[in-house]
């Protein structure tokens, strides 16, 4: 037996800790681990949103990811961890955030860990919010010893659930990306899906990336049509709006100028072509649910709720 099938034996006895338990990816993977009964110690900043999976068995650790010594902890008697940052609110945040948790990787002896990511993360500035990506993915590459899988994945679908509000209010779909610019758009629980396999799996060794691209590349415009027969309002239509415009709407969304801004600056990358994946699309990186499937299961019951709600 190889010394990497030793490392997936013990993982099998050995605990699993899952950043972001509650978010969209990592709710995924820890349902999918407790469902295998493996010992799973979930970690986010409130410890009331982790309960749920308190009754699958799981062990709650609330932690926030800037405090280096409190991960060390979540970290500490660990073979395996998936590793996240969250929502930014500046760049700032993301360094003092990656520095956290390679510190805490580092001294908790961590052999394993998956990495969410994003496509783009190549490039090391200039891509707003995937820039602080890439210097994480630098800092865990430096630790010795520690096995990491980046993954880098594709615009999320449920990004789009933000236009919502504009489509209900304004009738028109608006962003600040290209109308005919295909991109690569995965639905998170196809990437929590994958990062739990290969957390189960531990079949990754030294420093390794792998992009999910989603089902496949989409344009604004596409993406609007696909919406628009999904919640019965044939004549939405798509508009890109000027970068000062989304900066506006992103404010009143509840962002800092300052994260609006970075956000702005990841639509300048996409729209000139900086932001791009690495990898041609394969069936490694091609993941199943197509925007039809997440409009139908997703987007359309959140549109539906939030008329009700509004109706309410």
């Amino acid at each position: 037996m190889n010394s990497l099938e030793n490392a997936v034996d013990v993982a099998t006895e050995g605990m699993y800790v899952i950043l972001g338990a509650s978010g969209n990816t990592g709710s995924i993977i820890a349902d999918t681990l407790l469902s295998r009964h493996k010992k799973v110690r979930v970690v986010g900043r409130d410890a009331g949103r982790l309960q749920r999976f308190v009754r699958q068995g799981a062990e709650a650790f609330a932690a926030n990811v800037s405090d280096a010594a409190a991960l060390t902890k979540a970290f500490r008697g660990a073979l395996t961890a998936y590793l996240l940052l969250p929502p930014i609110t500046s760049r700032e945040d993301q360094e003092r955030e990656s520095d956290a948790i390679a510190k805490a990787v580092t001294e908790a002896g961590l052999r394993y860990a998956v990495y969410l990511s994003s496509y783009g993360a190549q490039v090391p500035e200039g891509t707003g919010p995937v820039a602080g990506l890439h210097s994480s993915e630098q800092k865990l590459n430096a630790i010795s010893g520690l096995n990491v899988l980046h993954l880098r994945a594709a615009y999320f679908m449920e990004n789009n659930l933000a236009a919502i509000g504009m489509i209900q209010g304004m009738g028109i779909f608006g962003h600040a990306l290209r109308p005919d610019l295909e991109l690569p758009m995965a639905a998170t629980r196809d990437v929590g899906d994958y990062a739990a396999r290969r957390l189960l799996d531990l079949d990754f060794s030294g420093k390794q990336t792998r992009e999910l691209l989603g089902e496949r590349d989409l344009s604004m415009t596409e993406v609007t049509a696909a919406i628009a027969r999904g919640i019965g309002k044939p004549d939405l239509r798509y508009v890109q709006l000027p970068y000062d415009q989304v900066q506006q709407v992103l404010e009143q969304m509840g962002m800092t100028p300052k994260k609006a801004a970075v956000y702005i600056e990841m639509f300048k990358a996409i729209n000139t072509g900086v932001l791009v994946p690495e990898e041609p699309r394969s069936r490694e990186n091609t993941t199943p649910t197509s925007f039809e499937a997440f409009v139908q299961d997703v987007f359309a019951p959140a549109y539906r709720g939030t008329a009700a709600a509004a109706r309410g």
